[in-house]
């Protein structure tokens, strides 16, 4: 005899600021929140040292502490957090409608509403030397990965803010950070570009994009070539760094939800509302404008309140109709 299917009020998809400021306002709503936490438990803050621009820290915070406090904070309200990936859904058209979920391609879940909070996953240069040599000196983490390269001469690939962030980062550990700059101009901020500018052992290349990673178990070296010019030339680095954006993680939702053509979730007006009633999307996996840990506890805490008025609605309708 199989197990009865799980019925949940809400499920929280992801668990990043935004999953759990989400988790907070709905567990306190008494909306029974279950966040699954994806294959990053914590997001993408887990891969930052820190952070100074979240309000309430005065002295700054390290991401993995931040993260295991708002996790904390929302057991402490109820949240039922736990390890797993949401590996399908089926969304209802229908207001009051129940949505399906599948949890690691295995265990069948319904939940009265769904807020997805999955985020967004670092892009690569997807150049056959860059793919064949990730974990041998190629990341997209700086500050996961930046440790193993202490002393040594290192290359990062971007020009807005990660990519600055990241090449600060480095130049504290590494002896010398080649940043790698498509364009003639870096699209960091100006803080960001005044940090960059101010660290003697980061050298910036403007109109350069990496040709190719030498190197046959691990990186060597760097073929950059000159996008304006052609020339092309080689440096010895040990490791590379990716930092040129990010693609939402929104695959699992495609044909289900309306996105726009990067595949970022389309809410309705000032709302985490999506196409579907009862299914909500806050952070990064909606937000390709700001993309900051505050804004995706906004939105977070948005979401949990679209879905507490939501399921109040419902509520009222079912009472109407049984009167």
């Amino acid at each position: 005899m199989s197990e009865p299917v799980e019925r949940i009020k809400t499920l929280i998809i992801g668990s990043g600021p935004a999953g759990y400021t989400a988790a907070i306002y709905a567990a306190r709503a008494d909306l029974k929140p279950v966040v699954y936490t994806g294959m990053e438990p914590g997001g993408q803050l887990t891969t930052t040292t820190e952070v100074d621009n979240f309000p309430g820290y005065p002295e700054g915070v390290d991401g993995p502490t931040m993260m295991v406090q708002l996790q904390q904070q929302a057991e402490r309200f109820g949240t039922d957090v736990r390890v797993g990936m949401i590996t399908a859904v089926e969304l209802s058209d229908e207001v009051g409608g129940i949505h399906k979920a599948t949890v690691d391609d295995s265990k069948q879940i319904e939940a009265e509403t769904i807020i997805i909070s999955t985020g967004a996953s670092a892009k690569y240069l997807n150049i056959p030397s860059e793919q064949r040599l990730r974990g041998g000196g190629v990341s997209a983490c700086a500050v996961c990965d930046g440790f193993f390269y202490k002393g040594q001469e290192v290359a990062i690939v971007g020009g807005g803010d990660t990519a600055a962030e990241e090449a600060s980062y480095l130049a504290n550990i590494c002896k010398k950070v080649t940043m790698l700059i498509r364009k003639d101009h870096m699209r960091a901020s100006k803080a960001m570009q005044h940090r960059v500018n101010s660290l003697d052992n980061i050298v910036i290349r403007y109109n350069s994009e990496v040709d190719e990673v030498l190197g046959d178990q691990v990186v060597e070296g760097l073929r950059i070539v000159n996008n304006q010019t052609g020339e092309k030339e080689e440096i010895a680095i040990t490791g590379l760094f990716i930092a040129i954006g990010h693609k939402p993680n929104t695959d699992i939702f495609k044909g289900q939800l309306e996105m726009d053509e990067t595949g970022y979730i389309i809410t309705k007006g000032k709302s985490t509302k999506t196409n579907k009633p009862g299914v909500f999307a806050s952070g990064d996996v909606q937000d390709k404008e700001y993309r900051q840990a505050v804004t995706a506890a906004g939105t977070g805490c948005m979401a949990a309140l679209d879905a507490e008025r939501y399921l109040a609605l419902v509520d009222n309708k079912e009472t109407v109709g049984a009167e």
